[in-house]
Protein backbone atom coordinates (compact mmCIF):
# COMPACT_ATOMS: atom_id res chain seq x y z
CA UNK A 1 0.00 0.00 0.00
CA UNK A 2 1.45 3.31 -0.93
CA UNK A 3 1.36 5.25 2.60
CA UNK A 4 -0.41 8.52 2.17
CA UNK A 5 -3.46 10.33 4.40
CA UNK A 6 -6.02 9.29 2.26
CA UNK A 7 -5.00 5.53 2.24
CA UNK A 8 -4.29 5.43 6.04
CA UNK A 9 -7.98 7.09 6.68
CA UNK A 10 -9.32 3.62 4.76
CA UNK A 11 -7.47 1.54 6.42
CA UNK A 12 -8.43 3.33 9.77
CA UNK A 13 -11.81 3.46 8.64
CA UNK A 14 -11.66 -0.61 7.83
CA UNK A 15 -9.90 -1.07 11.24
CA UNK A 16 -12.93 1.32 13.50
CA UNK A 17 -15.68 -1.16 11.71
CA UNK A 18 -13.94 -4.23 12.86
CA UNK A 19 -13.77 -2.43 16.16
CA UNK A 20 -17.34 -1.26 16.04
CA UNK A 21 -19.16 -4.86 14.70
CA UNK A 22 -17.22 -6.72 17.19
CA UNK A 23 -18.54 -4.51 20.06
CA UNK A 24 -22.12 -4.37 18.91
CA UNK A 25 -22.25 -8.15 18.71
CA UNK A 26 -20.47 -8.90 21.73
CA UNK A 27 -23.30 -10.21 24.57
CA UNK A 28 -22.30 -8.81 28.10
CA UNK A 29 -23.78 -9.75 31.58
CA UNK A 30 -23.64 -6.46 33.59
CA UNK A 31 -26.80 -4.52 32.77
CA UNK A 32 -28.46 -7.67 35.02
CA UNK A 33 -26.71 -7.02 38.10
CA UNK A 34 -25.95 -3.14 37.61
CA UNK A 35 -27.61 0.33 36.88
CA UNK A 36 -26.15 2.55 34.53
CA UNK A 37 -25.36 5.84 35.84
CA UNK A 38 -24.19 8.51 33.69
CA UNK A 39 -21.42 11.08 35.33
CA UNK A 40 -20.80 14.61 34.55
CA UNK A 41 -17.83 14.91 37.07
CA UNK A 42 -14.53 13.03 38.01
CA UNK A 43 -16.45 11.84 41.15
CA UNK A 44 -20.36 11.16 42.21
CA UNK A 45 -21.40 11.21 45.26
CA UNK A 46 -24.33 9.26 46.42
CA UNK A 47 -25.21 10.60 49.72
CA UNK A 48 -28.96 9.42 48.99
CA UNK A 49 -28.62 5.67 49.07
CA UNK A 50 -29.29 5.48 52.95
CA UNK A 51 -32.67 6.09 52.01
CA UNK A 52 -35.16 3.57 50.52
CA UNK A 53 -38.77 5.74 50.98
CA UNK A 54 -42.33 4.11 51.21
CA UNK A 55 -45.93 5.67 50.93
CA UNK A 56 -47.43 6.48 54.13
CA UNK A 57 -50.70 7.86 55.13
CA UNK A 58 -51.11 11.71 54.98
CA UNK A 59 -52.12 12.56 58.21
CA UNK A 60 -51.48 16.40 59.45
CA UNK A 61 -48.57 18.17 58.00
CA UNK A 62 -45.99 16.04 55.32
CA UNK A 63 -43.37 13.87 56.86
CA UNK A 64 -39.90 14.64 54.73
CA UNK A 65 -37.78 12.15 54.28
CA UNK A 66 -34.03 14.18 55.29
CA UNK A 67 -31.25 12.07 53.23
CA UNK A 68 -29.33 10.14 55.72
CA UNK A 69 -26.30 11.29 56.64
CA UNK A 70 -23.78 9.43 54.53
CA UNK A 71 -20.90 10.11 52.11
CA UNK A 72 -20.39 7.77 49.43
CA UNK A 73 -18.72 8.34 46.12
CA UNK A 74 -17.21 6.53 43.54
CA UNK A 75 -14.20 8.16 41.71
CA UNK A 76 -14.17 8.00 37.65
CA UNK A 77 -10.75 5.85 36.69
CA UNK A 78 -9.50 6.21 32.83
CA UNK A 79 -9.01 3.16 30.90
CA UNK A 80 -7.52 2.34 28.03
CA UNK A 81 -5.63 -0.04 25.36
CA UNK A 82 -4.21 0.31 22.50
CA UNK A 83 -2.33 -1.57 19.77
CA UNK A 84 0.82 -0.43 17.53
CA UNK A 85 0.98 -1.26 13.46
CA UNK A 86 4.57 -1.05 11.78
CA UNK A 87 4.64 1.38 9.22
CA UNK A 88 6.48 -1.33 7.23
CA UNK A 89 3.46 -4.00 7.54
CA UNK A 90 1.32 -1.59 5.82
CA UNK A 91 4.09 -0.63 3.06
CA UNK A 92 3.70 -4.24 2.79
CA UNK A 93 0.23 -5.09 2.52
CA UNK A 94 0.32 -6.77 5.41
CA UNK A 95 -2.10 -4.86 7.12
CA UNK A 96 -4.71 -7.17 6.83
CA UNK A 97 -3.95 -9.32 9.32
CA UNK A 98 -4.23 -7.05 11.85
CA UNK A 99 -7.97 -6.76 11.19
CA UNK A 100 -9.01 -9.71 13.70
CA UNK A 101 -7.22 -7.83 16.67
CA UNK A 102 -8.74 -4.64 16.08
CA UNK A 103 -12.39 -6.98 16.08
CA UNK A 104 -10.95 -8.70 19.49
CA UNK A 105 -10.34 -4.78 21.16
CA UNK A 106 -13.69 -4.84 20.25
CA UNK A 107 -14.94 -7.41 22.15
CA UNK A 108 -12.81 -6.49 25.16
CA UNK A 109 -13.93 -2.71 25.08
CA UNK A 110 -17.49 -4.51 25.50
CA UNK A 111 -16.85 -6.68 28.22
CA UNK A 112 -14.99 -3.90 30.51
CA UNK A 113 -18.15 -3.08 31.97
CA UNK A 114 -18.48 -6.91 33.30
CA UNK A 115 -14.88 -6.96 34.75
CA UNK A 116 -15.85 -3.59 36.44
CA UNK A 117 -19.59 -4.81 37.79
CA UNK A 118 -18.50 -8.56 38.75
CA UNK A 119 -15.14 -7.28 40.17
CA UNK A 120 -16.73 -5.02 42.44
CA UNK A 121 -19.07 -8.10 43.13
CA UNK A 122 -16.02 -10.12 44.00
CA UNK A 123 -14.50 -7.43 46.08
CA UNK A 124 -17.91 -7.36 47.90
CA UNK A 125 -16.48 -9.01 50.86
CA UNK A 126 -13.85 -5.91 52.01
CA UNK A 127 -14.65 -2.87 49.78
CA UNK A 128 -16.77 -0.33 51.52
CA UNK A 129 -20.15 0.94 50.24
CA UNK A 130 -22.72 3.76 51.79
CA UNK A 131 -22.62 2.81 55.31
CA UNK A 132 -18.87 2.44 55.59
CA UNK A 133 -19.13 -1.34 56.33
CA UNK A 134 -18.25 -4.40 53.47
CA UNK A 135 -20.83 -4.10 51.07
CA UNK A 136 -21.17 -7.89 52.33
CA UNK A 137 -21.41 -7.71 56.09
CA UNK A 138 -22.39 -9.40 59.09
CA UNK A 139 -23.30 -6.28 60.92
CA UNK A 140 -25.34 -3.86 58.82
CA UNK A 141 -27.85 -1.86 60.37
CA UNK A 142 -31.20 0.00 59.78
CA UNK A 143 -34.47 0.83 62.08
CA UNK A 144 -31.96 0.36 64.92
CA UNK A 145 -32.24 -3.60 63.66
CA UNK A 146 -28.75 -5.16 63.04
CA UNK A 147 -28.88 -7.17 59.60
CA UNK A 148 -26.17 -9.89 57.53
CA UNK A 149 -26.11 -10.30 54.06
CA UNK A 150 -22.83 -12.15 54.43
CA UNK A 151 -22.78 -16.16 54.05
CA UNK A 152 -19.88 -18.13 54.15
CA UNK A 153 -21.54 -21.57 53.25
CA UNK A 154 -21.07 -23.79 49.63
CA UNK A 155 -23.96 -23.37 47.61
CA UNK A 156 -26.64 -25.50 48.74
CA UNK A 157 -30.22 -25.99 49.25
CA UNK A 158 -29.85 -25.02 52.30
CA UNK A 159 -27.89 -22.34 52.07
CA UNK A 160 -29.92 -20.76 49.12
CA UNK A 161 -32.82 -21.07 51.27
CA UNK A 162 -31.47 -18.83 54.33
CA UNK A 163 -30.18 -16.49 51.89
CA UNK A 164 -33.88 -16.00 50.44
CA UNK A 165 -35.25 -15.51 53.23
CA UNK A 166 -32.36 -13.03 54.65
CA UNK A 167 -33.24 -10.61 51.65
CA UNK A 168 -37.21 -11.06 52.19
CA UNK A 169 -36.92 -10.27 56.41
CA UNK A 170 -35.16 -6.84 55.77
CA UNK A 171 -37.31 -4.11 57.12
CA UNK A 172 -36.63 -0.64 56.36
CA UNK A 173 -36.44 2.14 59.04
CA UNK A 174 -39.86 2.67 59.79
CA UNK A 175 -39.98 -1.09 60.69
CA UNK A 176 -42.07 -1.88 57.53
CA UNK A 177 -40.95 -4.53 55.14
CA UNK A 178 -39.02 -3.19 51.89
CA UNK A 179 -40.69 -6.20 49.69
CA UNK A 180 -37.48 -7.67 48.57
CA UNK A 181 -37.51 -10.17 46.45
CA UNK A 182 -34.28 -11.48 44.80
CA UNK A 183 -34.72 -12.86 41.26
CA UNK A 184 -31.24 -13.57 40.23
CA UNK A 185 -28.33 -16.11 41.75
CA UNK A 186 -24.64 -15.78 40.34
CA UNK A 187 -21.99 -18.62 40.67
CA UNK A 188 -19.30 -19.41 38.72
CA UNK A 189 -18.83 -22.14 36.02
CA UNK A 190 -17.82 -24.34 38.88
CA UNK A 191 -21.27 -24.63 40.49
CA UNK A 192 -23.44 -24.32 37.50
CA UNK A 193 -24.83 -28.23 38.03
CA UNK A 194 -25.58 -27.16 41.99
CA UNK A 195 -27.16 -24.13 41.28
CA UNK A 196 -29.28 -26.31 37.97
CA UNK A 197 -30.27 -28.04 40.41
CA UNK A 198 -31.95 -25.83 43.28
CA UNK A 199 -33.55 -23.89 40.71
CA UNK A 200 -34.53 -25.63 37.51
CA UNK A 201 -34.79 -29.44 38.87
CA UNK A 202 -38.21 -31.10 39.62
CA UNK A 203 -37.53 -33.63 41.99
CA UNK A 204 -34.60 -33.81 43.89
CA UNK A 205 -34.36 -36.89 46.05
CA UNK A 206 -38.06 -37.86 44.99
CA UNK A 207 -38.71 -34.96 46.41
CA UNK A 208 -41.20 -31.85 44.56
CA UNK A 209 -38.30 -29.35 44.20
CA UNK A 210 -40.17 -26.04 45.95
CA UNK A 211 -37.37 -23.50 45.09
CA UNK A 212 -37.99 -24.60 41.56
CA UNK A 213 -38.21 -21.09 39.57
CA UNK A 214 -37.83 -18.61 42.32
CA UNK A 215 -34.45 -16.82 40.76
CA UNK A 216 -33.13 -16.77 37.58
CA UNK A 217 -29.75 -18.44 37.15
CA UNK A 218 -26.90 -16.20 36.12
CA UNK A 219 -23.16 -18.90 35.56
CA UNK A 220 -20.70 -15.83 35.31
CA UNK A 221 -17.26 -16.53 33.76
CA UNK A 222 -15.69 -13.85 35.63
CA UNK A 223 -15.96 -15.70 38.80
CA UNK A 224 -13.94 -18.43 37.66
CA UNK A 225 -11.12 -16.75 40.04
CA UNK A 226 -13.27 -17.42 43.26
CA UNK A 227 -14.92 -20.67 42.11
CA UNK A 228 -16.38 -21.25 45.38
CA UNK A 229 -18.12 -17.57 45.61
CA UNK A 230 -21.41 -17.22 45.06
CA UNK A 231 -24.53 -14.38 45.34
CA UNK A 232 -27.99 -13.64 45.33
CA UNK A 233 -29.57 -10.64 44.28
CA UNK A 234 -32.23 -8.27 44.24
CA UNK A 235 -32.31 -6.83 40.45
CA UNK A 236 -35.92 -6.24 39.63
CA UNK A 237 -35.74 -2.51 41.25
CA UNK A 238 -34.66 0.30 39.49
CA UNK A 239 -31.29 0.22 41.29
CA UNK A 240 -29.81 -2.98 40.73
CA UNK A 241 -27.40 -3.75 43.59
CA UNK A 242 -24.40 -2.54 41.79
CA UNK A 243 -23.69 1.12 39.96
CA UNK A 244 -21.69 1.09 37.14
CA UNK A 245 -20.80 4.48 36.42
CA UNK A 246 -19.85 5.99 32.97
CA UNK A 247 -18.24 9.29 32.70
CA UNK A 248 -16.81 8.74 28.81
CA UNK A 249 -17.83 5.89 26.70
CA UNK A 250 -15.48 3.92 25.25
CA UNK A 251 -14.00 5.33 21.83
CA UNK A 252 -11.89 4.39 19.08
CA UNK A 253 -9.09 6.57 18.13
CA UNK A 254 -5.88 6.76 15.78
CA UNK A 255 -3.04 8.53 15.55
CA UNK A 256 -1.26 7.97 11.73
CA UNK A 257 0.28 11.53 10.45
CA UNK A 258 3.46 11.61 9.37
CA UNK A 259 3.86 14.55 12.27
CA UNK A 260 2.73 12.07 15.21
CA UNK A 261 5.54 11.18 17.30
CA UNK A 262 4.76 7.80 17.12
CA UNK A 263 5.22 7.60 13.66
CA UNK A 264 8.11 9.69 13.55
CA UNK A 265 10.52 8.00 16.45
CA UNK A 266 9.07 4.22 16.44
CA UNK A 267 7.81 4.11 12.74
CA UNK A 268 4.40 2.80 13.76
CA UNK A 269 1.02 3.99 13.36
CA UNK A 270 -0.91 3.89 16.62
CA UNK A 271 -5.16 2.96 17.29
CA UNK A 272 -6.42 2.50 20.60
CA UNK A 273 -9.40 2.88 22.73
CA UNK A 274 -10.03 4.51 25.73
CA UNK A 275 -12.83 5.68 28.04
CA UNK A 276 -13.41 7.07 32.18
CA UNK A 277 -15.76 4.41 34.60
CA UNK A 278 -15.94 2.60 37.36
CA UNK A 279 -17.95 0.27 39.58
CA UNK A 280 -19.40 0.35 43.23
CA UNK A 281 -22.34 -0.20 45.16
CA UNK A 282 -26.07 0.09 45.75
CA UNK A 283 -28.09 -1.34 48.32
CA UNK A 284 -26.61 -3.74 50.54
CA UNK A 285 -30.05 -4.88 51.12
CA UNK A 286 -30.31 -6.22 48.12
CA UNK A 287 -27.57 -8.13 47.66
CA UNK A 288 -26.38 -11.84 49.30
CA UNK A 289 -22.95 -12.97 48.84
CA UNK A 290 -20.84 -16.06 50.31
CA UNK A 291 -17.67 -16.85 50.08
CA UNK A 292 -18.76 -20.99 49.99
CA UNK A 293 -15.72 -21.64 52.36
CA UNK A 294 -17.64 -23.60 54.81
CA UNK A 295 -18.76 -27.05 53.16
CA UNK A 296 -22.64 -28.29 53.84
CA UNK A 297 -22.86 -30.65 56.68
CA UNK A 298 -24.21 -34.36 55.81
Amino acid sequence: MIVNQANLHGLAVSYSTAYNKSFEATQSNYQKIATTVPSTTGEQNYKWLGQMPRMKEWIGEREVQSLAAYDYSIKNKPFEMTIGVPRDDIEDDKYGVYTPLFSNMGEAAALHPDELTFGALMNGFTAKCYDGKAFFAADHKMGGVTYSNLGTQELSMESYKAARASIMSIRGDKGKSLKLVPDLLVVSPAKEEEARTILEAELINGTSNIMKGTAKLLVEPELAEHPDYWFLLCTNRFLKPIIYQERKKIKFTSFTKDTDENVFMNNQFIYGADGRSNAGYGFWQMAYGSTGATKAQG
